[in-house]
């Protein structure tokens, strides 16, 4: 499945966040540097505290805010997202720093993106999000880690992956020293990916993600 009606045309994502918006921030740098062909119609929150809801704001950007604890389950919740992204004509949802789960429906696989502080299979599952992640690897005594980009499915960091980069642990690394060289390359790879996408390069083949010149 490849994207290719998008080519060269500028596309409109919707951002899910729940916390202090560093991934969004960084999309919208993006965006205004020139490097992403792309506006971002909508940005929910999962959380009403979230403080990334100040750069949407500083931005003009709308908002909704979507609280996990007001829905008494995951299907309730998704649909209330979905709900919300219907009103825009979104191609793209990305997933920045969202640690709900978010059940797709069948009209928008393919179009939901996630990136995962770690290199996935590894380091990644329920639970396995932030600081988590980076303690995690470090405990465990792995030499590199590193992020990754995936299409979203409904399974917790399951979905095909378009792009990872990686870094060596050092000794005397923290998880908040790690995480924070981790999310240096999350600046480069994210975006990367959302490009690749709005020029049309990228094509689901089972597990496969192929990237188009």
């Amino acid at each position: 499945m490849t994207n290719t009606n998008l080519k060269h045309n500028k596309i409109n994502l919707s951002v899910l966040i729940s916390g202090s918006g560093r991934t969004l921030k960084n999309i919208i740098d993006k965006i205004e540097d020139g490097y992403l062909n792309a506006a971002i119609k909508l940005v929910i929150s999962s959380n009403p505290k979230a403080t990334g809801l100040q750069w949407a704001e500083k931005y003009g950007i709308q908002t909704s805010i979507i609280n996990r604890a007001d829905f008494k389950n995951t299907d309730e919740f998704s649909h209330a997202i979905t709900g919300q992204v219907d009103k825009f004509s979104i191609d793209l949802i990305l997933l920045a720093g969202f640690i709900h789960f978010y059940r797709i429906p069948d009209k928008y696989f393919g179009k939901v993106m996630n990136i995962h502080p770690g290199l996935i299979p590894a380091f990644c599952g329920k639970g396995y999000y932030g600081r988590q992640v980076h303690k995690a690897v470090i405990d465990y005594g792995a030499k590199v880690s590193g992020c990754t980009v995936h299409f979203a499915d409904n399974k917790y960091d399951n979905g095909p992956i378009i792009l990872q980069r990686t870094v060596q642990i050092k000794d005397d690394d923290t998880p908040e020293t790690l995480g924070e060289r981790v999310f240096q390359e999350e600046c480069i790879s994210y975006p990367e990916a959302i490009k690749l996408f709005a020029e049309g390069k990228l094509e689901i083949s089972g597990r496969r993600v192929k990237i188009g010149s």
